[in-house]
């Protein structure tokens, strides 16, 4: 299990799309589109990605044999 301070940090755009495998521009595209339930944050006019957030969704889009 992660720490807590790490589990709610918050990561940029580009580390949040390194971390899922993707482009920064296809997270940008899934913000627009709310293709998927990826919740983010906005500071100012940056946004932010919460490292459980991140998880989370990682975990509830994965598929296999129960």
């Amino acid at each position: 299990m992660q720490d807590p301070k790490q589990q709610d940090r918050l990561l940029c755009e580009a580390d949040a799309a390194e971390q899922l495998g993707v482009k920064p521009t296809t997270l940008q595209i899934w913000r627009c589109t709310k293709r998927y339930p990826l919740p983010y944050v906005k500071v100012g006019r940056l946004v932010r990605y919460r490292q459980s957030d991140l998880d989370s969704f990682v975990a509830s889009r994965t598929c296999g044999a129960a």
